[in-house]
């Protein structure tokens, strides 16, 4: 037995909202583990923003199960391509390796000298503004990766004011958002050119440098923002140990990873190779990053499971809208279902014009900030930095509000006429 459509599509709407809502209330589960300390262990896990998705997917597969038994839950779930969730976890363990942020530093420190600014602040812009480019040429969950291990000592420091964190983490969310406009490696993007809606010519000639010019405005007001808390934080020695052909190796891994990121047995099999290289050289590497990178994953693979099952209810709201409040709209439905999955719509939804699919496809981008749920990265940017936050946890509402400024620079540029 098998359930119908209709029972499928319904119950994932419903587990959507359950997830997100599960999302939202995160932080407040996570105080549950001080007031109830016998079972603190089980309400820190479930107080984890990425474990959200995936806690309520697996819910929907249980519910096949018992409704039509488990060979069919089992083939659900086997219907999907889990290629993005494995190569966020493989690439965000690399792209954590010492000698690749010892490469990254490196070339920052370098560009932060030519700036006319103090070091560390010159480090904050170059770490939301340049990094975040990154993302066109090594992904958005490498470059999130890179940008939030740099920044982590300088913004996201416990005596750092809150609002301050939260307005930073917005500016990195959307400006890597913002980086996938840039080439096809982001999967909106990609999705978009496979389906021949979005060529190279118009994307880096229509919205290409309006991507740019609202990411260097974001980090410029964010740099501006935090310059009275800055300080240069003093590097562990053991950061500038390491030797230059490690690095170039370490690299070379990662832009093996980014070439095959569309082949998820090519792509294991370089991380296979990779972890043994980083065993014959422990001397110079740190502890991978595997909780992390794990968490961001699952995140990732949930919202795979339930967001393909939202386009029964997406695709008439999307259809009924004009070009222009097509933009607006997918910015704001990007808080609820992340830019990839309304990429996916924007290829499928018949009888729009192909300005409204362009207008889709670049509201979703400039709304990738507002949540965790908005885009693919925001999950593992979350992983690394919130234990810079009062009780290690990101509040979903605070990012709403730190979010919302660097949203509405993005909307505006890409916005112009």
């Amino acid at each position: 037995m098998t359930p119908n459509a209709p029972f499928l599509d319904i119950l994932a709407a419903l587990l959507f909202a359950a997830a997100l809502l599960h999302g939202f209330a995160a932080p407040r589960l996570l105080r549950l583990s001080l007031r109830f300390p016998r079972h603190a262990g089980l309400w820190r896990l479930i107080g984890q923003i990425e474990i959200a998705f995936a806690l309520w997917a697996l819910v929907l597969l249980l519910a096949i199960a018992l409704v039509a038994g488990p060979a069919p839950a089992l083939a659900h779930a086997g219907s999907y391509r889990y290629t993005e969730p494995l190569f966020v976890f493989v690439v965000m363990v690399i792209a954590a390796s010492r000698p690749v942020l010892q490469a990254v530093l490196g070339a920052i420190d370098a560009l932060a000298g030519a700036l006319p600014a103090r070091q560390a602040v010159a480090r904050v812009w170059l770490g939301l503004a340049a990094v975040p480019m990154l993302g066109s040429l090594i992904t958005g969950p490498a470059a999130m990766t890179i940008a939030a291990l740099t920044l982590a000592p300088l913004v996201f420091r416990p005596d750092m004011p809150e609002r301050l964190k939260y307005l930073a983490l917005g500016v990195l969310f959307v400006n890597v958002s913002l980086g996938g406009m840039l080439t096809t490696l982001a999967p909106p993007a990609r999705l978009a050119a496979a389906a021949g809606t979005w060529d190279e010519g118009l994307r880096l000639a229509s919205f290409g440098w309006r991507a740019v010019l609202a990411m260097l405005a974001n980090a410029t007001l964010a740099a501006w923002a935090l310059r009275a808390h800055l300080r240069t934080p003093r590097e562990p020695a053991a950061l500038r140990e390491v030797p230059l052909p490690l690095m170039l190796a370490h690299l070379a891994f990662l832009a093996a990873t980014v070439l095959l990121c569309r082949q998820a047995p090519a792509f294991l099999a370089v991380f296979l190779l990779y972890l043994g290289f980083t065993r014959a050289s422990r001397r110079h590497q740190d502890p991978p990053l595997l909780r992390q990178a794990l968490l961001a994953a699952l995140f990732v693979a949930g919202l795979i499971v339930l967001g393909a099952g939202q386009q029964w209810w997406l695709q008439p709201a999307l259809s009924a809208l004009s070009p222009r409040l097509l933009f607006f709209g997918a910015a704001a439905l990007s808080s609820l279902a992340d830019n990839t999955t309304l990429a996916c719509l924007a290829a499928l939804v018949a009888g729009i014009s192909e300005e409204a699919r362009h207008s889709l496809l670049t509201g979703t981008l400039a709304g990738g900030g507002l949540t965790v749920f908005a885009n693919g990265p925001n999950p593992g940017g979350v992983a690394l930095l919130r234990h810079g936050f009062a009780r290690a946890s990101v509040g979903a509402p605070r990012l709403l509000l730190g979010a919302a400024l660097p949203t509405l620079v993005a909307l505006a540029a890409l916005g112009l006429v």
